[in-house]
């Protein structure tokens, strides 16, 4: 069974910086794809980033394409987000998710990231 678990949220100022981990349980966990998402208040979920089986390619959305960096230590079965000049719109819910076959079929408890302006 695949357990992940978010932690380093927490509330910081407009230009701070965070960085969240995700620690995973899966075995092989050096195989698969690994993502982060997001959901704020009232929104949909949305696709935040994403790394490969050995960190090779990376992969994020406009939105936050400059300013997070995401990586993984396939050694320590975790993956993280670095995240740098942050605003107020991203504020949500920060998720990691686990991809195996092509779908991403099992996530994280989340953890609140509150940035005040």
């Amino acid at each position: 069974q695949v357990q992940l678990v978010e932690s380093g949220g927490g509330l910081v100022q407009a230009g701070g910086s965070l960085r969240l981990s995700c620690a995973a349980s899966a075995r092989s966990f050096s195989r698969y794809y690994m993502g982060w998402f997001r959901q704020a208040p009232g929104k949909e979920r949305e696709f935040v980033a994403s790394i490969s089986w050995n960190g090779g390619s990376t992969y994020y959305a406009a939105s936050v394409k400059g300013r997070f960096t995401i990586s993984r230590d396939n050694a320590k079965l975790t993956v993280y987000l670095q995240m740098n000049s942050l605003n107020p719109e991203d504020t949500a819910v920060y998720y990691c998710a686990l991809n195996s076959d092509g779908k991403y079929n099992y996530w994280g408890q989340g953890t609140q990231v509150t940035v005040s302006s």
